[in-house]
């Protein structure tokens, strides 16, 4: 079933997509039926910037259990990294 739920976050970094790479400002994730995923639903994560046009956009479709796992190995790679690695403010 879709939630019609979205979240959205305001993020700073960059995507590649059909045009190359692309300054990235936001990102959202929803349950929605998959458009090319073998699946009934999917969560979705969309990597963007509006303001370049549809090009400058990344999506992911991914099960909830790959979803779940990649949450997981973000958090363990920022665990793993020194404090503030990964910060703009380097």
């Amino acid at each position: 079933m879709c939630t019609y739920l979205t979240e959205r976050v305001v993020i700073e970094g960059s995507g590649k997509g059909a045009t190359g790479w692309f300054g990235a400002d936001r990102a959202t994730v929803y349950i929605d039926h998959a458009v090319h995923a073998p699946y009934t639903h999917t969560v979705n994560i969309d990597v963007l910037n509006p303001a370049l046009g549809p090009s400058a956009r990344v999506a992911l479709e991914l099960t909830e259990e790959s979803a779940l796992a990649l949450a997981d190995a973000i958090h363990r790679a920022i665990g793993h990294a020194p404090a503030g690695l990964a910060s703009r403010n380097q």
